[in-house]
């Protein structure tokens, strides 16, 4: 083969015969393939070894913290990393570029959630939505609180680029009545809000028991929020958006559990919240 390729000797150097000219043009072809295909097989051996890497986003809430912790046992051998974010539709994005595997997310009522259309989304559960109060507000002491009542209040609510604060506002219409002043902050600065008395909250249903506040429903049930996961059909096998679904509903319940409000809230009520 060398001598096929170098060919005849001439006076100034060695050239290629025609066959070795041939040779040559096809090697510079393979050759690069070859080594492209070592790579990838390297690749894809690296890749086999690593364990397996959960990325879960999701809006501010106790439930992204709960899911982590469940997955913790559920499937030992993964690395899971959070990232929580305002905006549903930043959630919904990241999904869609592949920068996160699953998100949770909510929406008002049965609305649909962000680029639905792309991204698979399923119910977790779905929760009546109660109102923070100060411990000693005069309704703290109250079963249920008539929207009404609250006309005058001042609201402590989170951001959101959600359909929420559009569902509230309808419902606030409803009673005859718009929010008085909102004071749009981070969950701990509401908390803080409702404890000195500043401003009145909303919350899920599942809001942990906490010094300083009641929480308490809101006759007739006028606002609902329905948890939802989110992931992109391509990127995720059937088996693995199946564990991370359970384990989300599981750390609801969980999270329903430990409220004494939702407790005795759904003791009352026959009938649980719309799907």
């Amino acid at each position: 083969m060398v001598a096929v390729v170098a060919g005849r000797g001439e006076r100034h150097g060695v050239r290629a015969t025609a066959l070795g000219e041939l040779v040559l043009e096809r090697a510079r072809i393979v050759l690069p393939a070859v080594s492209g295909l070592q790579q990838e097989a390297v690749r894809f051996a690296r890749a086999r070894r690593e364990p397996e890497r959960l990325r879960l986003g999701g809006t501010h809430g106790p439930l992204l913290g709960a899911l982590v912790d469940r997955l913790a046992e559920a499937v030992p051998g993964a690395t899971v990393t959070t990232r929580a974010s305002w905006s549903e539709r930043e959630l919904a994005g990241l999904l869609a570029e592949g920068r996160l595997d699953f998100a949770l997310a909510g929406t008002c009522g049965s609305a649909a959630p962000p680029d639905a259309t792309q991204l698979v989304w399923r119910k977790i559960a779905v929760d009546p939505v109660f109102v923070m109060l100060p411990g000693g507000h005069p309704l703290a002491a109250s079963a249920e609180v008539e929207l009404a009542e609250l006309a005058g209040e001042d609201w402590a609510c989170v951001p959101g680029d959600g359909c929420f604060a559009d569902c509230f506002t309808a419902a606030c219409a409803r009673t005859g009545f718009a929010p008085r002043r909102m004071y749009e902050t981070d969950t701990a600065s509401c908390v803080h809000l409702v404890q000195v008395g500043r401003a009145v909250g909303l919350c899920r249903a599942t809001f942990p028991t906490t010094p300083g506040i009641a929480t308490r429903p809101l006759a007739g049930t006028p606002l609902v929020w329905r948890h939802v996961l989110g992931w992109h059909p391509a990127t995720q096998a059937p088996d693995t958006a199946a564990t991370v679904l359970a384990e989300a509903r599981s750390a609801h319940a969980g999270a329903a559990a430990r409220s004494d409000s939702y407790a005795h809230w759904l003791a009352g009520n026959d009938q649980p919240p719309p799907p």
